[in-house]
Formats: C-alpha cells, sequence, structure tokens
C-alpha cells in the first residue's frame, strides 16, 4: 500500500499510460481514434455555415466548378467533388490540371510537367475521354481547347479542338514556341486582370477563347484569327513597342523617354488588312516600368477592355476594338475590378463601393466598404472581400443585390451559377446564393445564373461568351 501512494505524478501517468495501451491491445477499448477525431476536427470557416465543408488533401493550387463537380489542382494531383455535397468522386496524380467547356459540358485537362502530352477527364468519373501524346502546351477555354506539338523546335502545328470534340476543327503552322515543354495555359500577349488579396485570380473560371490571340516566337508576335485558324499577321515590334492582342486588335503601345518622363502613345491596327483603326496619345496603359520606359507588362484590362491613366491621373477604360472611352474615372476614384459589361470602382473617400455598367457609363448601385476592400468580376457575381471585420460579399454585378455575405477570413476561390466555393488552408466548402443576405437570392425560374431585379431587361451571358461592348464580335 506504502509503495502505491508513493508512485508521484510520474508514476501514476506510467501506470495509466501502460494500462491503455494494454486494453488497446487487447481490444478491450481503444480511445486513440476518438481522440484523434476531436485533434482533427475542422471547425467552420464561415458563418453562416456552408452547405458543406472538406479538408482536401494539401493546400489547393487551383479550384473550379466545373458543372456538377468541383476541381481541386493540388501540387502533385487533382481531385473532384460533388458541387451539392462536397464528397470526393476521384483522385489521380497529376502535376498541373486546368478546367475547359461551359457548364453544360466541361472537361478537366491533365498532365505531368516536363512530360509531354495531356488527358482530357469527364469531371464526374474521372473517365478518360481524349489522350494526347505529342502536346507540349494546352491553352483551355469555356468553348474551346488549343494545344501546340512541335516536331522541330521551329515547325509546331497549332489546333484548336471543341472541349469534348475527337477531331481538331482547325490546324495552324507556327514558327516554334517558348522553349521547352510548357504544360498548361502559358502567357500570350493580351491584358493582365486587376488582382486583389483574399480572392482567387482564376475565380470566374475558364473564358471564352478570344477572336485574336498573339502568339510570342522568338521576339516576333504570330496573331492567329481562333475562328478559322488563320495567321493573320507575323509581326516584329519596334525598340520602343510593346505588342499586344486585345478585342480583335493588335496593339502598338510605344513609351518614349523624354524630358524625365514617358510619353505613351497607343495605335490599335486591324491585324486582317495591317490598317491603323485608332490612335490615343498620352494613354498610360501601365505596360511600363521607371527604369528608361522600358515595357515589360502586359497593359491592365479584361477580355476586350484596357484600363488607362490619361494626362490627368484618373483612370479610364477602353473599348479595345474602337477605342472608345466607356469609362472615365473622377479624381481620385480607383478601379477594382472590370470586364466586358461593368466596373467596381472604390471611391474617392474610400468609403465606399460604385458598381457601373460601361455601355452607359452610369453608375448602378452604391454599398459602404472600407479603404482596404478588394473587388472581382465573374459572369455570375460581383465578389467584395473586406477587412476589419472580415468579410465575402457576392452581389449581382449590375444591380448591387446582396447574393451571400459570409463572416469569414477564408479565400473566395471559385463562382459559379448558384454559388462560391471559399477555401483557408486545406479547409474548402460550398455556400449557395443567399446565404447571409438581406435580400432573397433569385427565385429558381430565373434560370441558371443569379438575375437581376424583375422587369429588368438584362441577359446572363450565354455559353459562347461575351460578344464585346457593341456585339462586334458576334455580329
Amino acid at each position: 500500500m506504502c509503495g502505491v501512494k508513493g508512485l508521484g505524478v510520474r508514476g501514476w501517468l506510467l501506470l495509466g499510460l501502460i494500462t491503455v495501451v494494454v486494453l488497446t491491445s487487447t481490444g478491450v477499448w481503444n480511445p486513440f481514434p476518438a481522440v484523434w477525431d476531436w485533434v482533427d476536427r475542422s471547425q467552420p470557416i464561415s458563418e453562416p455555415d456552408l452547405v458543406w465543408q472538406q479538408r482536401v488533401g494539401g493546400t489547393p493550387k487551383s479550384v473550379t466548378i466545373a458543372g456538377d463537380t468541383v476541381i481541386v489542382e493540388q501540387r502533385t494531383r487533382v481531385e473532384a467533388r460533388s458541387l451539392a455535397t462536397g464528397t470526393q468522386l476521384w483522385e489521380r496524380k497529376a502535376d498541373w490540371s486546368a478546367v475547359a467547356g461551359g457548364d453544360r459540358d466541361p472537361v478537366v485537362a491533365v498532365g505531368k510537367l516536363l512530360v509531354k502530352g495531356y488527358e482530357l477527364l469527364d469531371p464526374g468519373t474521372g473517365v478518360v475521354r481524349r489522350r494526347d501524346g505529342d502536346a507540349v502546351a494546352v491553352w483551355t477555354y469555356r468553348n474551346a481547347i488549343l494545344d501546340v506539338r512541335c516536331v522541330e523546335p521551329t515547325d509546331c502545328t497549332l489546333s484548336a479542338w471543341d472541349p469534348r470534340g475527337t477531331q481538331p476543327l482547325w490546324t495552324a503552322f507556327l514558327p516554334g514556341v517558348h522553349s521547352g515543354l510548357l504544360a498548361d495555359n502559358p502567357d500570350l500577349l493580351g491584358s493582365r486582370r486587376l488582382t486583389t488579396p483574399r480572392i482567387d485570380g482564376g475565380v470566374a473560371g475558364p473564358e471564352s477563347v478570344p477572336p485574336l490571340l498573339g502568339f510570342p516566337v522568338d521576339g516576333r508576335v504570330h496573331v492567329v484569327d481562333t475562328a478559322t485558324g488563320r495567321v493573320l499577321q507575323n509581326v516584329q515590334p519596334g525598340r520602343e513597342e510593346r505588342l499586344a492582342v486585345i478585342g480583335g486588335r493588335l496593339l502598338r503601345i510605344t513609351a518614349t523617354s523624354r524630358d524625365g518622363t514617358c510619353y505613351f502613345t497607343v495605335a490599335a491596327h486591324d491585324p486582317a488588312t495591317g490598317q491603323e483603326v485608332w490612335r490615343r496619345t498620352g494613354l498610360n496603359l501601365r505596360t511600363a516600368d521607371y527604369a528608361g520606359c522600358v515595357q515589360r507588362e502586359d497593359p491592365q484590362g479584361a477580355r476586350n477592355v484596357l484600363i488607362g491613366v490619361g494626362p490627368d491621373g484618373r483612370e479610364a477604360v477602353i473599348d479595345g476594338y474602337d477605342g472608345r472611352l466607356l469609362q472615365v474615372g473622377a479624381d481620385g476614384e480607383k478601379l477594382l475590378a472590370v470586364d466586358d459589361r461593368y466596373a467596381v470602382v472604390r471611391s474617392a473617400d474610400k468609403r465606399s463601393l460604385l458598381g457601373r455598367e460601361l455601355s452607359v457609363d452610369r453608375t448602378r448601385w452604391t454599398r459602404a466598404a472600407g479603404g482596404k476592400s478588394g473587388a472581382a468580376l465573374t459572369p455570375y457575381a460581383a465578389v467584395i472581400a473586406e477587412e476589419k471585420p472580415s468579410r465575402l460579399i457576392a452581389v449581382d454585378p449590375r444591380t448591387g443585390r446582396e447574393l451571400a455575405v459570409l463572416r469569414t477570413s477564408a479565400n473566395a476561390l471559385a463562382v459559379g451559377p448558384t454559388g462560391m466555393i471559399i477555401g483557408e488552408g486545406r479547409e474548402i466548402g460550398y455556400v449557395r446564393w443567399g446565404a447571409g443576405a438581406t435580400v432573397p437570392p433569385p427565385p429558381p425560374d430565373e434560370g441558371d445564373l443569379p438575375g437581376p431585379n424583375p422587369g429588368s431587361t438584362w441577359q446572363p451571358p450565354s455559353d459562347e461568351g461575351s460578344c464585346g461592348p457593341k456585339r462586334e464580335l458576334c455580329d
């Protein structure tokens, strides 16, 4: 009895551990699974709670909504989960993945780094729909897939495919591509989107293929018509020029250093004829750095529009097709997000966000916001990230009607027709439109996309993508 009393704290702990080990080894009682479940239990990453929340195997590189599934790209593998329940549908090893196709016909391209070829998978089952063993680069769009294969470094073939097609729509010759194996969506000469913290750059998912693409090859730019595969131009930029292909035009952007400053000129050409279509001077597209006006960046913009800064310091949105000023900001205003139809602007006093429709250059909605709020535009919602308190808010881009209001420090990863994927670390979850919103979400009979107030003439975008501010790319 005295020996038992003299065990002390360490002795009792050792005796308890021995007892637990004996009970576990004999199968009488095993507390370890329950303890691990308690330690590993996920805490909700949002208030109100999500439809579902799941922990994935690694920190996601990208998340994309593909029809009824969610495609999660990780460092060495890709997995698909049910959009309705979050249940894992399939998983496979892959170094990169990218989603192509629209809401009704998505596919997932996967491949390995430093290895030619790729596979197209069905997002719901993971079954291989098409396999290619020679492509060195793949570009994925909402209505097309482009790939390129090279017999020799200077002998390459560019092909266009329907997302679920088995035969190429057209092929074109290119005298090379960037050196090496390029995996998915290597950079072309277009525009670069505005970005903001806590909203992923790919939150909008794949976009429709532009009418023209600019492929940089050995210091020259090859302009390809994506409808026919015809190479329209093979252009060598001047010493002070940067070329970009935006809105169906080839832009020649000149930055000249003189009098201690940079002088800018933007000239747009019709690639089919080579004729100049429009020109603007004094418009800074933010392509140059401060060292001798060297242009190292693509112009800012999205789809068929550009963002420029005028001589008076005010930001403007320009139609890349005809050079029209679609929107000119007031002094001190800051553009946070833009696409072909809308813009989200921070007011000069940094106390509110303004939603503007570009075709009429008018403010559609205003809401209070902090000075550090960020925003992004998608086909289905405008996403706003706020700090202090940390919130993610989704609104109708035309009316400003709230679709979801979440108190969360998570990031917005993907937006679809009926909701949004958010994530923090390895945790991802799905919220349907209407969560926490002060205004009810649209009723089901309004279609697949969240629409505006009843009686509005606004129509959601089709699977073919935007036709441009003047429908010039469709008409």
